[in-house]
C-alpha cells in the first residue's frame, strides 16, 4: 500500500503493530515497549495537538510529556494527518517532531485494514520503503530488544524518600517512577542486566519492556535468585516484568495468536470479581493453567481469557501483563502502586489481596416479572424524538430477559409502539406521560418493576413525583436502575452542588434560589455574566445567559414561571465543552463509552451544538482527567444504568467544571449509541435487572465482554437543524435553551468527509461547507462577520466558511 510521507524520509522495517487509543500518540510514540516496530494508530486524526515541548522536564528531572528520552518507535502510520495543529502546550507539528528524530511516517494508509490483517494473522513483519531506498524484512524479536532500551548506569529518582524501591528497567516508562516518588519512594533504576540480588531494598519493581522475554535471560536468573532466597520484600512485575516473573517462578510464555494491543482491555480482578479498562501492548502471555504451585491468577482478561496477572499465595509477589501506570490509557489500576506500598509498610506475611481496594457490593438479580417502561412526553420541539431508539433497545432487552413490558407512550409513530416486529412490548398504553395517567396504568396492570431512564426528562419527571407522592411504595413498584433519591441529587441543583463538594470536585461557583430577589442578589455575589439554569427542566428551558440586572430579572421572571428553583452561577462561556457516557452496574463496574466534543464552546445547549465524537483536541493528560472525574461522580452519585455528564474545560489550561449529569439516556445517549455501535440502552436495561457488566456479552461479536469502551476509526459529526426561519421576525440566535428540531449524524473515515455529509444532509439546498446560506438566502448587504463569528446562531458554520 502506498502512503504520504510526514516524517523523516528514511526507509525502515520491523514488526507492524497497531493501537487503538483515542488519545495520546505522544505518549506512545515515546513508549519503549515499541521498539523495533511500525506503530500503526487507529485514531482516525492524528497531530491535531500538535507536539508539547519535549525537552521540558517535571519536577523530579523526568520529560514532562513523554514516557522515555525520545521517539522508540521505527516508524508510524495513521489513516489522517493534520500538519495544523492547535493546543496550548503545542509548541511544534507532528511531523517536525518525526523529523527531528529522524522516524519515518506516513499518512492516507487504510489503518482499519491493515489492523485487521495484524488481528487475524499474529506477528506481521514490514517495512516503510521510499523510492530508491530498498530495505530488507527485520524481526525485532529475534534481538535483545530490552537490553537497546534500558538505562545504562544507576540512577536515583526521589532521593531522600524513605521508601527505598529498586527498578529494573527492562524498558520503564516515566510515568512508574513518577507515581512510585509521588507515594514516598526513592527510586533507583538499574540496568536490565544490573545483579540487585544483593541490593539492600524496601520493594522491587521490573519494568515492562519490548520484545521476547526468552532474551533476557540475565533479569531472569537474578528474578529466580531472589525468589528462590525467600527475600520478604515486595515484588511488583508489569507488562515484561510480568512475564519474566512468571517466567522466573516456572511457569511458561507464549506467542499470542492475537495481541492485546490498546486502551480498552477489559480486565477482571480474580480476587473480587471487579472490572477495570486498561492500556495494553503485548503480544506474549503466561500460560496460567502451567502455573507452579504456590502461584495462582490475579487478573484475567475479559475477551479472551488469556492471564493478565499473578500473585503468589503466601509472599508479597505480584504481577500484571497491562499498564497500570497508564499514559497514555485509562488510569482505572493506578490504585496497585497504593497497593505495592502498602504491602511495603506492612511487611513480611502480606499478601496483596489483602491490600486491593474492597470491591463494590455483589450485584444480584432483581426479581421482578412485569415492568412498565415511561416513554417520553408527545413529540414535540426540543424533546421526545430521539427517546423512541433508547425505548425501543429497553423493550428488546426485557423481553430477552423473559420480563413481561408494559409500555407508556402517547407517540403512535413510533418504533417502540409498533404493532408489529421483533420483541415488542406485551402491553402498550398511548396515553400521557403524568403522574395521574402513570398511576391508572399501574392499578390495571400491577407491575412490579418501573423504568424512569428511557423516556427523557418528561420520564424522570414524572417519576420523581410518583416517588414523593408514595405511589410505588403504596403499590410495591421497584424503581429498577438509578434510584430515585440519585435521580433527585442530579436533578435538583443545590443537591448536586452539595454531592460534588462532598468530593471537593470542582463545580462552577453557584447559588440555587427560588425566588427572583434571591437570583438578582445571588448575581451580585457572584458576579456577572451569570448563568441561570431551571431544576427539573426539558431542553434547558428557563436557562440562559445573563449579562446584567435587567437580563436577570427578564429570564429569571419567565424561568420561576415553570420551575420552583433555579441556580445561579458564574458564566463559562467560551470554555470548551466535553460530555461522556458512562455506564456503571451495581457491583461498581464502571466504563466511559463515548466522549465527544462541542464544535461550539460552552453557552449552548448540547441539542443545538454541532457535536464531535470522539473529542479532537484533548491531550492524553486531558481526557483522562476528565474521563477520571465522569467516573468518579458517577459513583459517587450512585447511578446504576446509564448517565451522560458534561463538563466545561478552559480551552488554556486544566481548569475544568461539572456542569450536570442526567440520570438517564438523553439525547447525547442516542447519538453515542449510533455512533460507537455501542447499545446503551440495551445494556442499562439489563444493568437495571442487576445482570453485571461483564457478564453481558458484547452483542456485535457475541463472544467478547460488553464491559470495554468502544474505540473509533471513524469521525462522527452532529449537526442541528433549526427551522427559525419559518417564523417571521425571530432571531436566529441560539443560546442554552434548545431551538432545534431534529439534528443529523454522518460518520467518515475524516473528519472534512462526517463534516461534509452531516451538513448536506441538514440542508440539501446546500453543498457542504459553503459562504452561503441554506435555502438560496442571501446574506445581508453588509455583513459584520465578527459578530456573526462571537454570537452563536443557526448560521454561524456558514459564516465560517464565509
Amino acid at each position: 500500500m502506498k502512503g504520504y510521507s510526514f516524517g523523516y524520509p528514511s526507509s525502515t522495517a520491523g514488526e507492524v503493530v497497531f493501537n487503538t487509543g483515542l488519545s495520546g500518540y505522544t505518549e506512545a510514540l515515546t513508549d519503549p515497549s515499541y521498539k523495533g516496530q511500525i506503530l500503526t494508530l487507529a485514531n482516525p486524526i492524528v497531530g491535531n495537538g500538535g507536539v508539547p515541548d519535549t525537552a521540558a522536564l517535571d519536577e523530579i528531572g523526568l520529560r514532562r510529556f513523554l514516557e522515555s528520552d525520545g521517539i522508540k518507535v521505527s516508524g508510524l502510520l495513521v489513516l489522517d494527518y493534520s500538519n495544523e495543529y492547535s493546543h496550548w502546550q503545542a509548541t511544534r507539528s507532528l511531523g517536525e517532531w518525526l523529523q527531528e528524530e529522524q522516524v519515518p511516517a506516513l499518512y492516507g494508509i487504510d489503518t482499519r485494514m491493515l489492523s485487521k490483517l495484524i488481528r487475524d494473522k499474529g506477528t506481521v513483519l514490514g517495512k516503510i520503503e521510499f523510492e530508491g531506498q530498498p530495505v530488507e524484512f527485520a524481526d525485532p524479536n529475534k534481538q535483545n530488544l530490552i537490553a537497546e532500551v534500558s538505562t545504562k548506569e544507576v540512577k536515583i529518582y526521589g532521593r531522600g524518600n524513605p521508601i527505598k524501591v529498586v527498578a529494573v528497567d527492562c524498558g520503564l516508562k516515566h510515568n512508574i517512577i513518577r507515581l512510585l516518588v509521588k507515594r514516598g519512594a526513592e527510586v533507583h533504576l538499574v540496568p536490565w542486566d544490573h545483579d540487585f540480588t544483593g541490593m539492600d531494598y524496601d520493594g522491587l519493581i521490573i519494568s515492562g519492556g519490548p520484545g521476547d522475554p526468552m532474551k533476557a535471560q540475565e533479569v531472569i536468573q537474578n528474578v529466580r535468585k531472589v525468589l528462590e532466597s525467600n527475600r520478604p520484600e515486595p515484588l511488583f512485575g508489569i507488562s515484561m516484568g510480568h512475564l519474566i516473573t512468571g517466567i522466573a517462578a516456572g511457569a511458561t510464555s507464549y506467542k499470542m495468536q492475537m495481541a492485546n494491543r490498546g486502551q480498552n482491555q477489559p480486565v477482571l480482578n480474580a480476587v473480587n470479581g471487579q472490572a477495570v479498562i486498561t492500556a495494553q501492548n503485548h503480544g506474549y502471555a503466561i500460560d496460567s493453567s502451567a502455573l507452579p504451585p504456590g502461584w495462582k491468577p490475579l487478573f484475567v482478561n475479559a475477551n479472551d481469557q488469556t492471564n493478565e496477572g499473578i500473585m503468589h499465595e503466601t509472599r508479597s509477589i505480584f504481577t500484571v501483563q497491562f499498564y497500570p501506570d497508564a499514559n497514555p490509557g485509562p488510569r482505572d489500576t493506578e490504585f496497585l502502586f497504593d497497593s505495592f506500598i502498602s504491602l511495603v509498610k506492612r511487611g513480611k506475611g502480606t499478601t496483596i489481596p489483602l491490600v486491593l481496594p474492597k470491591a463494590g457490593a455483589t450485584a444480584s438479580r432483581v426479581e421482578v416479572s412485569k415492568v412498565l417502561i415511561l416513554g417520553s412526553g408527545g413529540l414535540s420541539i426540543g424533546q421526545a424524538g430521539e427517546f423512541d431508539y433508547s425505548g425501543s433497545q429497553a423493550v428488546k432487552a426485557l423481553k430477552e430477559e423473559n420480563v413481561k413490558v408494559v409500555l407508556m407512550n402517547p407517540n403512535i409513530a413510533s418504533v417502540q409502539t409498533n404493532e408489529t416486529g421483533l420483541k415488542q412490548a406485551d402491553a402498550v398504553y398511548f396515553l400521557p406521560i403524568t403522574p395521574q395517567f402513570v398511576i391508572e396504568v399501574i392499578k390495571a396492570e400491577y407491575p412490579d418493576g418501573l423504568m424512569l431512564g428511557m423516556g427523557g426528562q418528561t420520564a424522570l419527571n414524572c417519576g420523581v413525583e410518583l416517588f414523593k407522592q408514595g405511589v410505588l411504595q403504596q403499590y410495591g413498584v421497584k424503581v429498577l436502575g438509578t434510584s430515585v433519591e440519585s435521580i433527585m441529587a442530579t436533578e435538583d441543583r443545590k443537591l448536586f452542588s452539595d454531592k460534588l463538594t462532598e468530593l471537593n470536585e470542582k463545580i462552577a461557583p453557584s447559588l440555587a434560589v427560588e425566588s427572583v430577589e434571591d437570583a438578582l442578589k445571588a448575581a451580585e455575589k457572584i458576579c456577572y455574566p451569570v448563568m441561570i439554569r431551571s431544576a427539573y427542566a426539558l431542553g434547558g428551558l428557563g436557562s440562559g445567559i445573563c449579562h446584567d440586572k435587567e437580563s436577570l430579572l427578564d429570564l429569571s421572571t419567565k424561568a420561576f414561571a415553570m420551575t420552583n428553583q433555579i441556580l445561579v452561577e458564574k458564566s463559562v462561556v467560551g470554555w470548551k465543552e466535553i460530555e461522556f457516557e458512562v455506564v456503571r452496574d451495581a457491583a461498581d463496574n464502571c466504563i466511559a463509552v463515548c466522549n465527544m466534543e462541542n464544535i461550539d464552546a460552552m453557552g449552548i445547549h448540547t441539542g443545538d451544538s454541532v457535536v464531535v465524537a470522539p473529542s479532537q483536541t484533548l491531550n492524553n493528560e486531558e481526557f483522562q482527567m476528565l474521563r477520571d472525574r465522569a467516573i468518579k461522580v458517577v459513583r459517587h452519585l450512585g447511578i446504576v444504568g446509564e448517565c451522560n455528564i458534561q463538563f466545561a474545560l478552559h480551552p488554556t489550561s486544566l481548569e475544568y467544571y461539572i456542569i450536570e449529569v442526567n440520570a438517564r439516556l438523553s439525547r447525547s445517549s442516542a447519538l453515542a449509541s449510533k455512533a460507537t455501535g455501542y447499545p446503551l440502552a440495551f445494556i442499562a436495561a439489563k444493568i437495571a435487572l442487576g445482570i453485571p457488566l461483564p457478564e453481558i456479552k458484547n452483542v456485535v461479536t457475541g463472544k467478547t465482554s460488553a464491559c470495554f469502551e468502544p474505540s473509533l476509526d471513524y469521525i462522527v459529526t452532529k449537526i442541528p437543524r433549526w427551522d427559525l426561519d419559518r417564523f417571521q421576525h425571530t432571531s436566529n440566535r441560539i443560546g442554552s435553551s434548545m431551538k432545534s428540531v431534529g439534528e443529523v449524524m454522518a460518520i467518515g473515515r475524516t473528519f472534512e468527509e462526517s463534516f461534509q455529509k452531516a451538513l448536506r444532509m441538514c440542508h440539501p439546498s446546500v453543498d457542504g461547507f459553503v459562504s452561503h446560506l441554506p435555502m438560496n438566502k442571501a446574506w445581508p448587504a453588509i455583513v459584520d462577520l465578527q459578530k456573526e463569528l462571537s454570537e452563536p446562531s443557526s448560521t454561524r458554520i456558514y459564516a465560517i466558511a464565509k
